[in-house]
C-alpha cells in the first residue's frame, strides 16, 4: 500500500484515525544510524511501526527494527512522543492517520541486515551521511532529537 506525508500542509486532507506506532534510532558503537529506505513512498527513514495487541512499546520497537532490518536491539531510552497533529499520513485505502509515533534510542545486539516486505534498502549511515538520503522532515527530527545531548524526553 502506498502512503503519502503531509507535514505542515495546507492541502493535507484531515485525519480520520490514530493508530500508536513506534519508531527506533538504532546507532552502532561507531555512531552509525541504521536506516531503511520505505517500500511504501521510497524514502529513507528509522525502522518502526504500529503498536500490535498484547506488545509494550519495548516489544514493539524490537519487533519492528526485526522485521524490517533483521538486525535486534535493546531498547535503551525513550527520545520523545511525536503527536504533530499537522503531519497526517494518507494511504491509498482512504485511511488518513494523524501520526502518533513514540520514538526510542536503541542499540544493535545482533544480526545481519536485510530487506523485507517494508524495506527496499537497509543501511548503516554516519550522521554526516544522513543529508545524502531522501528523509521526510518528520524522521529528521527524530533524528535530530535523537542526537541531541539531554535528558529531557521531546513531545509534541
Amino acid at each position: 500500500m502506498s502512503r503519502t506525508d503531509y507535514f505542515h500542509d495546507p492541502t493535507a486532507p484531515p485525519a480520520n484515525s490514530i493508530k500508536v506506532a513506534v519508531s527506533a534510532l538504532v546507532q552502532d558503537d561507531e555512531g552509525r544510524i541504521l536506516l531503511i529506505r520505505r517500500t511504501d513512498n521510497g524514502k529513507y527513514s528509522i525502522p518502526g511501526g504500529g503498536l500490535e495487541a498484547g506488545e509494550t512499546v519495548a516489544q514493539a520497537v524490537v519487533r519492528e527494527v526485526r522485521e524490517e532490518t533483521g538486525i535486534d536491539v535493546m531498547v535503551t531510552e525513550l527520545i520523545g512522543i511525536f503527536s504533530d497533529p499537522d503531519h497526517v499520513i494518507a494511504y491509498d485505502d482512504g485511511e488518513v492517520r494523524q501520526e502518533f509515533s513514540i520514538c526510542f534510542r536503541a542499540h544493535p545486539i545482533s544480526g545481519t541486515p536485510r530487506t523485507s516486505e517494508e524495506s527496499a534498502a537497509v543501511e548503516w549511515v554516519t550522521p554526516a551521511e544522513l543529508h545524502d538520503r531522501d528523509i521526510h522532515p518528520s524522521i529528521w527530527l527524530r533524528i535530530c532529537k535523537g542526537l541531541e545531548e539531554t535528558a529531557v524526553p521531546y513531545f509534541t
